[in-house]
């Protein structure tokens, strides 16, 4: 990869972490603290909380598209939003932790390996 298309990669990949930050809190937060709320509550904090997601994830995927593939964008996507979710699924849900997490790690690892091996 050239120096160019690092930092695409790079600044693609930071601008997804902090992306998906967002939206896990928006799909999910809502389960912990607003679980006493009417749904039309928690659905328009969640939209509202989204809105950053997007206002982050458009200019990712604005940038990244302009050295990766679309197929590239998506399985960088995905990878990155099992790295935000697990960490929140395990530190803020208090959910216990599995082998299947390990499990379905390697299968991204291998999404990774096969999307990005050309």
């Amino acid at each position: 990869m050239n120096p160019s298309a690092t930092s695409v990669f790079l600044q693609t990949a930071g601008l997804l972490v902090v992306s998906n930050l967002f939206m896990t809190v928006a799909w999910y937060g809502h389960l912990k603290y607003l679980h006493d709320r009417p749904w039309i509550v928690a659905a328009l904090v969640s939209w509202f909380i989204a809105l950053f997601e997007y206002l982050v994830q458009v200019p990712a995927n604005r940038i990244g598209f302009t050295t990766l593939t679309l197929p590239q964008l998506k399985i960088m996507q995905e990878v990155i939003t099992l790295l935000v979710f697990v960490p929140f699924a395990l530190i803020v849900m208090k959910q216990p932790i599995k082998l299947d997490y390990l499990w379905a790690t390697l299968c991204m690892v291998g999404a990774v390996y096969f999307i990005f091996r050309s």
